[in-house]
């Protein structure tokens, strides 16, 4: 019923064959795959990560990509691309919203269904502005995945966890309030969401309600935990940093209620993929701690999933 997979950027000292190899071997039906552009120069953890070059798909290429996910059993649930398409400065937009649309085409040839990233924000501007660049700007990259074809799934991160993303986060899709919103600028069904629980717990939010009341909007979903710390909530109160109040944890030890949450995707008949995110830094210590964190995830997953 549902596709069991990972994200590849915890695996960023992998090869593309490698990422496939491990998930056929570890019982992992798919994969998110990272697809930044190959001279991106991000230095944010676990952005920057290229598994899959497309801006160099060609023929020989995709049949390669094809003959490595049959031998291996498994299939890539999206391709995965999460810049700032709204940032202030034009040049930076104009280059991650051009690649956006470059994705787009490498998932119609490769014929991925999804192509999942952020919708971006400038963090100096309140939501309605942002709203409003909104409305100019995403229309003709979803233009692009109706002529290929292909859906969007917008994560809900609000990307603010740092003094550099202060006061408003660098991606627009923190909220029911805002989907709507957008849902009703871009109504296309193409366009739709990566819903990810753990934004919902720190934005002290209900992270079930969602599942039932955008079911035809989930194009993807995301498994990551998060726990919040209420003695340093207590402390710093909910204007500070998120991250120094939360943090990002493997499923399983964070604060998601996972038993109403696959309920929920079974309740609404959700179908699709969903893709283990490990951001959990206890586990980042080397490759065998990284390795741990997908398999330990994966263990604690599969008692929903049959």
């Amino acid at each position: 019923m549902l596709k069991l997979g990972f994200n590849s950027a915890i695996l960023a000292d992998f090869g593309f064959e490698h990422v496939v190899q491990f998930a056929g071997n570890n019982g992992f039906s798919c994969v998110e795959m990272m697809c930044w552009p190959a001279d991106n120069a991000d230095s944010r953890r676990y952005a920057g990560v290229t598994h899959i070059d497309v801006s160099n798909l060609t023929d020989q290429k995709v049949a390669s990509i094809r003959h490595t996910l049959s031998e291996a059993g498994v299939s890539i649930s999206a391709l995965g691309y999460y810049p700032n398409p709204l940032d202030p400065d034009p040049n930076r937009s104009e280059y991650y919203i051009e690649h956006i649309k470059q994705v787009i085409r490498g998932a119609a040839k490769l014929g991925i269904p999804v192509v999942t990233t952020f919708i971006g924000r400038d963090p100096s501007k309140s939501i309605k502005d942002n709203l409003a660049r909104f409305a100019d700007v995403w229309p003709a990259i979803v233009k692009v995945a109706e002529e290929n074809n292909v859906k969007i799934g917008i994560e809900n991160c609000p990307m603010f966890f740092t003094d550099d993303e202060w006061p408003g986060g660098k991606n627009l899709a923190i909220s029911p309030a805002v989907w709507d919103r957008m849902f009703e600028i871009i109504p296309n069904p193409l366009f739709g969401l990566n819903y990810d629980p753990s934004h919902m717990i720190w934005q002290m939010m209900d992270e079930l309600l969602p599942i039932y009341n955008y079911k035809s909007r989930l194009h993807h979903v995301h498994l990551k935990d998060a726990k919040i710390y209420k003695n340093k909530l207590n402390n710093v109160g909910i204007l500070a940093n998120p991250l120094e109040y939360h943090s990002p944890k493997l499923p399983g030890l964070g604060d998601v209620n996972w038993r109403g949450f696959f309920a929920a995707l079974t309740d609404v008949r959700y179908r699709g993929p969903v893709v283990i995110e490990v951001e959990d830094k206890a586990y980042e210590g080397n490759i065998t701690d990284v390795k741990s964190a997908i398999l330990t995830s994966r263990n604690y997953v599969n008692q929903f999933l049959g």
